[in-house]
């Protein structure tokens, strides 16, 4: 039977309950305070770069600022690299973050992070979206996304990862 298309639901806080259920229900190896930080990580980094990019509504307006150089950033994938690698740097045990494209090299294409237990397919994940209201985080389950189809592209975030540390070294540049 196929599981129903939903549309992903707007993160009440930095403890959203449901969102870190979600997450500790992914398996039974999931820390629960694991969970709780990634949670918390993925609401701030939206609020964060909210502020700090002046964001306006609609995301489709911001993505013309951004792309006219009046807005410092947020494009779609400027909010997953930040989140991505926010998550990185947390070392995560018993989660692991995915890069996640739908409409790939497309116009309309988007980019978020999936979140799966270590090991755990990409499929069964849920997706962590801050660019889709403008900062807020919504969440749910990748495959029922009622607006987008995801796949993952393990060699972005590879790449994406990778870039930071060479920048952080002083060798790199921009994204």
């Amino acid at each position: 039977m196929a599981r129903e298309r939903q549309h992903p639901v707007m993160a009440t806080s930095a403890d959203d309950a449901r969102l870190c259920n979600q997450l500790i229900a992914l398996s039974p190896t999931v820390s629960q305070d694991e969970a709780r930080r990634v949670v918390r990580c993925a609401y701030n980094t939206g609020v964060e770069l909210r502020r700090e990019w002046q964001v306006v509504w609609p995301p489709g307006l911001q993505v013309v600022l951004a792309n006219t150089g009046k807005k410092k950033g947020g494009l779609c994938y400027q909010w997953a690299t930040e989140l991505l690698l926010r998550l990185d740097s947390m070392k995560l045990q018993t989660l692991e973050a995915h890069w996640a494209e739908s409409f790939a090299n497309r116009f309309s294409e988007h980019n978020v992070i999936v979140v799966t237990a270590k090991g755990q397919p990409f499929e069964q994940g849920i997706l962590l979206d801050n660019w889709r209201y403008g900062g807020h985080l919504v969440y749910g389950r990748a495959s029922a996304d009622s607006e987008y189809k995801w796949t993952e592209n393990s060699g972005e975030a590879a790449r994406r990862v990778k870039m930071k540390s060479i920048s952080v070294s002083g060798v790199g540049g921009p994204w």
